[in-house]
């Protein structure tokens, strides 16, 4: 199924507090929440795709990874060499026979023939690690798309959790107002005000916290998407998501970019037992050299006489067989080396598969446990809420005291958090089990905020490049710097539960 429907589909529903409208928040030094443009998921992620310098500096590597293969090929194409020099006799003792200045300018071609098979498998093994190189570049992508995905559901949840403290305070702070009102004519203890500014007191340093890991969340936004994050909305459905958790594993078994990578890099060492074990072969070239020759007027009668010509011109060609015989133990260290080497590499895979299965499976519970909790949050929060009424009411007859209702309203707000928590929770282990299985790469997820980056666009202009004057572009950096990015805050836009919105003390009514 593809997952282009990730974000064309019906929304999850927002990791907010229950029974609360949706509210929004108010960035630092920006007019008010509501005249702000909102940025939904998919923009964080296209975003994040075009402007992430981890993923940018990724892509890179890809690049310096694809030119292995024209610099492996190079050793078996021809070379050509010049040369030129001027000699000077200083001491000439053949009675002048020969000029004492000679100018020499050539031209040497070399042509490879055999090299015991080195070229062809550097080849072979650098075009598998070029494939290599772009599973891992996806794997990069899908860690990137869930780094986004989680900061954008931790804004979420944190937003949520500082209005549900602060609708909390603020409910506290009338009751402890209207707490020390009774105390004041004799209704109530000084112990019950000690309770509610005990509670009061507690409420705000829960405040300040929730305030404090809002603010870090929303820094961790924009370093990975690289800007605020403003308005979000709520994250859409995961759609695609296995029914059951051995489905999760052979997709991701099949499927995850990190364990391809590890494949094709345990296959490119096999190349390279074959390159070091060519080192032991005949090589074999043909080479063609011609020089032209210049006397620079130092030639004399004499010389003349002698055959010498003031200029000329010289060539060669041979075949040239190189054998070696015996070279120190070096080329059976070699292949030694490289077989350990792919032997290391061989161990790479298992070890990658065993942890691909256990996070596919990891995920998998976390997600199915995350959802139970849910369901039972949301059960919670209704009968928190029902117990609440009924601690108020039995307190408006006096069967209930002032802690009790403190109690039943912390109980409140402690299922309401684990609501915001779960929801989080289950969003993004339902999104890592996509990444494992492979699926949340940019074209898995239908991201059409430009286009997307083909590797295959560099290596096919690079690996058969053959001009030594060929350097490419010049160096440009992609990801965008955040130095310039407002320090963020905690403000939100307040929601409020009509529940929550009446004070603690039943006898007050609502100012």
């Amino acid at each position: 199924m593809r997952l282009s429907t990730l974000f064309l589909g019906a929304s999850l529903a927002a990791l907010a507090m229950p029974a609360a409208a949706q509210t929004t928040q108010t960035a630092p030094g920006a007019a008010p929440a509501a005249a702000q443009p909102t940025m939904t998921l998919r923009d964080a992620l296209v975003l994040a795709y075009n402007s992430n310098p981890d993923l940018a500096g990724e892509r890179a590597n890809l690049r310096a990874t694809d030119e292995g293969v024209p610099i492996a090929r190079s050793s078996g194409l021809p070379g050509v060499t010049s040369n030129a020099g001027v000699d000077q006799s200083l001491h000439n003792t053949d009675q002048g026979l020969s000029p004492g200045r000679r100018g020499t300018l050539g031209v040497d071609l070399s042509v490879p023939v055999y090299a015991g098979g080195s070229v062809r498998n550097s080849v072979r093994a650098a075009e598998t690690r070029v494939e290599a190189g772009r599973s891992l570049l996806r794997a990069a992508e899908a860690d990137i798309f869930t780094q986004v995905v989680t900061v954008y559901v931790d804004v979420i949840r944190d937003e949520a959790i500082v209005r549900l403290n602060q609708q909390n305070v603020r409910v506290l702070e009338v009751n402890l107002q209207a707490t020390r009102d009774r105390f004041e004519v004799g209704d109530l203890t000084r112990t019950d005000v000690a309770q509610s500014e005990a509670r009061y007191a507690l409420a705000q340093a829960q405040l300040r916290g929730a305030e404090a890991r809002l603010i870090g969340s929303r820094e961790n936004f924009i370093r990975v998407v690289g800007a605020p994050p403003g308005v979000l909305a709520p994250p859409p459905q995961l759609p695609g998501l296995p029914s059951t958790v051995e489905g999760a594993t052979d997709i991701a078994l099949a499927n995850n970019p990190n364990l391809d990578a590890a494949v094709k890099s345990g296959e490119a060492t096999r190349y390279d037992v074959n390159v070091a074990q060519s080192g032991r072969l005949p090589r074999v070239s043909v080479g063609v050299g011609g020089n032209y020759y210049n006397y620079l007027g130092s030639g004399t009668a004499r010389s003349t006489a002698a055959g010498f010509n003031d200029d000329g011109f010289s060539t060669s060609a041979g075949v040239n067989l190189s054998l070696p015989l015996f070279q120190g133990g070096r080329p059976a260290a070699q292949v030694r080396q490289a077989k350990a080497r792919r032997e290391a590499a061989l161990e790479t895979v298992t070890f990658t598969e065993r942890g691909v299965i256990a996070q596919a499976r990891s995920s998998f519970a976390l997600y199915q446990s995350s959802l139970r909790v849910i369901e039972s949050s949301k059960v919670a929060v209704d009968a928190n809420r029902l117990s609440l009424e009924g601690v108020r009411a039995e307190n408006s007859v006096g069967t209930r005291t002032i802690l009790d209702i403190l109690n039943a309203e912390q109980e409140f707000l402690n299922s309401q958090v684990t609501y915001v928590t779960a929801e989080r929770d289950a969003y993004v282990a339902g999104f890592t089990l996509l990444a494992v299985m492979g699926k949340a790469e940019a074209e898995d997820l239908g991201l059409d905020g430009g286009p997307l980056y083909d590797p295959l666009t560099n290596y096919n202009q690079v690996r058969r490049g053959w001009s030594d004057w060929s350097d490419g572009p010049p160096e440009t950096v992609k990801g965008t710097r955040t130095n310039q990015t407002p320090v963020q805050n905690p403000e939100v836009t307040p929601g409020t539960d009509p529940l929550l919105t009446r004070p603690v003390d039943s006898t007050r009514t609502n100012p």
